[in-house]
């Protein structure tokens, strides 16, 4: 599968693989692709560190409108929220 389609650039390892999870979920199949320094020293620093997270060109508009949808807050829990462990 071509993963060429950049959705979204994180700020580190943690941030990517968190928003790779959520795609995932979605069944949305991504790639990750970065700076090495990320791997070795775990660190961001001026865009060294960062993470494309890249998905399918037939995936793009789904990945997109996901993430803009939780950017915007859509799948927040509210304070008073029941969360079961």
């Amino acid at each position: 599968m071509d993963y060429g389609r950049r959705v979204f650039t994180a700020s580190g390892e943690m941030q990517a693989q968190q928003v790779r999870g959520f795609l995932d979920a979605a069944g949305i199949p991504s790639e990750l692709r970065g700076e090495a320094l990320r791997n070795t020293h775990g660190l961001t620093l001026n865009g060294l560190g960062t993470v494309e997270i890249l998905v399918s060109a037939d995936d793009e508009p789904r990945a997109r409108a996901l993430l803009a949808s939780a950017e915007g807050g859509e799948f927040r829990l509210d304070d008073d929220a029941e969360v079961r462990s």
